[in-house]
């Protein structure tokens, strides 16, 4: 092993992940915009695509189960919710397990919807290039995700 494959010490390993901090917030708010800006050709805000997609990838859940998922507040994923359900992207379902939390599931519209998104998306992550590897990004996945872990108890509502 060579020196850069030690685990940092805390106090050298805190300034390098302001540096991650530095590129992860431009880089959402690029792509947010980039989402918003491609909003009128799909009709799906980036609110609307978080809650298509956890409902995808996790098939019917509630409002408070998708803010828990995704951080967010349980006002603003009920927003996005009856957004998507005036569009006919999702249906608000009785609960059997929760009277007073509806499950919400994609329609068929819903599931066409984000299946276009996520290939747009992925039609435009292809062009990232570069001499990035399959170790690189689970780097960075590991990466995140410990940075984010120091988070879970922060109180998104």
């Amino acid at each position: 092993m060579t020196d850069t494959d030690q685990p940092l010490p805390p106090d050298d390993l805190a300034p390098r992940l302001m540096e991650v901090f530095a590129l992860v917030g431009p880089l959402y708010r690029r792509v947010q915009r980039k989402v918003e800006q491609d909003a009128p050709n799909q009709g799906i805000s980036v609110g609307v695509r978080g809650v298509l997609e956890l409902l995808k990838e996790h098939g019917p859940m509630t409002v408070p189960q998708m803010g828990r998922a995704q951080a967010l507040s349980r006002q603003f994923v009920q927003r996005m919710v009856n957004d998507a359900a005036a569009r006919h992207l999702v249906d608000i379902l009785p609960n059997p397990a929760h009277q007073r939390s509806s499950l919400i599931s994609l329609t068929d519209d819903g599931r066409a919807a984000i299946a276009a998104v996520l290939h747009n998306e992925h039609a435009l992550l292809r062009q990232v290039g570069g001499d990035l590897t399959d170790a690189d990004v689970t780097t960075c996945v590991r990466v995140l995700g410990r940075m984010l872990e120091l988070f879970d108890d922060v109180d998104v509502n």
